[in-house]
């Protein structure tokens, strides 16, 4: 037996009538994180950038956000390049299962850094950077133990680095670097369990020594170059070492050259403005040298010959105490 037209018709609208009544019913969308992310975008004063967040429209599909294709949990929140002025939302702490949370290129967004972010137990990827977020770096963020990504470069962060950062057992890159950091780098940056991450902290104010404790980590790079850092750092090299970054430059760190054993893997050495003396090893010569520098420093003796050595103009060598040899002058 056919339906009848008619009563095939009424079901029709009542299945339109039905979906346009509860959206939900067709909406991926945890209502709870739709509540978050609207309470975000109020905090944030109705940003432009955040247009597309209408409470009509599924949340799965807003600009900034994604959903988990299993469970539909809002997972990643990215802002970036806007313009936001305000603080960062204390309500971005409400979106438990996020795994990625980003706020980068924004010179309006000001104030710390949230504690309530210490609430979202899966994130693995965090990035605050080129902002005006000020305060400092907190001792919270340890407690992110499936961090596998830290990014709090190009703020105006101050005061000292936490030791227990050193805690976060998955981190593959820790970027502090173009802050206003001051203070040592702590002694527990050469006890990281587990994943030995990048380790970027330049153009900061920090001083004293670099911790001996370093020496015992097998970093692929280091960036500790524009700070105030004195003494000695040649023990983060070394044969049996993987680095292939090393740029210490612009500091006051005062070693031997001539007695440094380099990691065969080195593909960047930026030693420029420091104190260093001796000669330049002829080991070297075995290296394959992308990037190389040691102007103004104290090394004398001439430059080994071979590899990528005089591949380098004069401009990585000069200000010297007394070395030559090409790409200098020759030596007499």
């Amino acid at each position: 037996m056919h339906a009848s037209p008619i009563s095939s018709l009424s079901l029709a609208l009542i299945i339109i009538m039905t979906t346009l009544l509860s959206p939900s019913l067709s909406e991926r969308c945890n209502p709870n994180d739709k509540k978050v992310l609207l309470n975000i975008k109020k905090a944030l004063n109705n940003p432009y950038i955040l247009s597309s967040w209408n409470p009509d429209n599924d949340c799965c599909g807003w600009y900034c956000v994604d959903c988990d294709s299993t469970t539909n949990r809002i997972n990643s929140l990215t802002i970036f390049a806007g313009d936001l002025p305000g603080q960062i939302p204390d309500a971005v702490g409400d979106l438990p299962y996020l795994e990625t949370l980003m706020f980068h290129k924004l010179t309006n967004l000001t104030g710390p850094i949230q504690p309530s972010i210490a609430k979202l137990k899966h994130l693995k990827f965090l990035r605050i950077s080129w902002t005006n977020i000020s305060g400092s770096v907190p001792d919270f963020i340890s407690q992110l133990s499936n961090l596998t990504f830290l990014d709090l470069a190009f703020n105006s962060l101050s005061g000292s680095i936490p030791s227990s950062l050193s805690k976060l057992q998955n981190l593959g890159a820790l970027h502090l670097d173009r802050n206003k950091l001051t203070g040592p780098i702590p002694d527990s940056f050469g006890k990281f369990k587990g994943q030995v991450p990048d380790l970027y902290l330049s153009h900061n104010q920090l001083s004293g020594k670099i911790p001996d404790s370093l020496g015992n980590m097998d970093f692929n790079a280091i960036d500790l170059s524009r700070n105030k850092l004195e003494g000695d750092a040649s023990f983060l090299f070394g044969s049996n070492k993987i680095a292939y970054n090393l740029d210490l430059s612009r500091n006051m760190l005062e070693f031997n050259l001539s007695k440094i054993v380099f990691p065969k893997s080195l593909t960047s050495l930026d030693l420029n403005h420091n104190k260093l003396f001796g000669s330049i090893p002829e080991e070297m010569t075995s290296l394959s040298l992308q990037l190389f520098n040691v102007s103004y420093n104290r090394l004398c003796g001439k430059i080994p010959v071979g590899g990528s050595l005089q591949s380098f103009d004069y401009s990585t060598y000069f200000h010297n105490q007394c070395l030559c040899g090409a790409p200098l002058q020759s030596c007499k």
